[in-house]
């Protein structure tokens, strides 16, 4: 018994020293994660000379909506219909991409699929060699025509190896018992699949589409290959690129003195602007993330 409890006690300090360990390691991720985000919205809300003179701050000196106002004044228009279309490619991408990266990922998990395992090996060849940015343009732009075209950015992120892989991993911890038992009802495969397969998929389904939805609104360098010269297809990233890259461009038409612009808080009021849907959206799905992506990378 006493070298059960030393053996015990041991545990405990091990235990307590992992914990307070860890603890202090992911405290100090967060805080580098998040501290960025302060200082930004913290310039977002801060006047221009408060910035060149102190510098960047957690707390604005002297608080005020110029960056916002001048931001709303001389790209309102631009920013609206940049969020439109952002909108737009994050919804069909990602409704259109969980559509057919949950197929896949449904038949590859099947074991009556013969070919499943060949399928599989060209889905993660992909992963190891790919045909790189110049051979993707002349696909997209000549072969299939969709230059100029919101479409040149939707299609290329569809499917993925990793959410194909994800979901069929996902698809293996469902008992195939409830399959069968569907089948010997009369349930078809597509039948199987709607009403049985993607109801027990919601983890997988919200992780993948978490994964979707931020690639396509983070997603800037599309736009440059594609759409450069069609400036109302621009996306939101894409402008705020534009943006930091030459703030002149995007106010030559206002009747504002571009040396009075606040250049640096209205970037960040721009990237607060480009932010803050995608803070708002990832509360609803964090409660499936972690089981969503646990249980889809248990299974091989």
């Amino acid at each position: 018994m006493t070298v059960n409890k030393k053996n015990a006690i041991r545990l405990d300090a091990g235990t307590r020293v992992f914990d307070v360990t860890a603890i202090i390691i992911v405290l100090a991720a967060a805080i580098a994660c998040v501290l960025p985000f302060l200082l930004m919205l913290s310039g977002s809300f801060s006047s221009e000379s408060d910035i060149i003179i102190n510098g960047y701050s957690l707390w604005p000196k002297t608080a005020t909506l110029d960056a916002y106002n001048i931001v709303f004044s001389t790209l309102g228009s631009t920013i609206s219909n940049a969020y439109m279309v952002t909108i737009y490619v994050t919804a069909m991408g990602t409704l259109i991409g969980l559509l057919t990266t949950s197929m896949s990922g449904y038949i590859l998990s099947r074991p009556d699929f013969k070919h499943r395992d060949k399928v599989s090996f060209f889905i993660y060849f992909t992963t190891l060699f790919s045909g790189g940015l110049i051979p993707t343009y002349l696909v997209v732009a000549n072969v299939l025509h969709l230059n100029h075209s919101l479409w040149a950015i939707i299609l290329p992120g569809l499917m993925t190896p990793f959410n194909v892989f994800l979901f069929r991993n996902f698809i293996k911890s469902i008992p195939h018992s409830l399959v069968e038992s569907a089948r010997i009802d009369g349930a078809g495969d597509f039948r199987v699949y709607w009403q049985m397969i993607i109801p027990l998929s919601k983890p997988a389904m919200a992780t993948i589409g978490l994964f979707m939805s931020l690639g396509y609104w983070n997603n800037w360098f599309g736009y440059s290959l594609y759409l450069m010269a069609d400036k109302d297809k621009w996306g939101l990233q894409y402008l705020l690129y534009r943006m930091l890259s030459r703030v002149t461009d995007a106010v030559r038409d206002s009747q504002i003195i571009v040396e009075q612009m606040p250049t640096e808080t209205m970037k960040l009021a721009t990237a607060m602007l480009a932010t803050g849907p995608v803070l708002l959206f990832y509360p609803f799905v964090q409660r499936y993330f972690v089981s969503g992506l646990v249980m889809g990378s248990v299974k091989g």
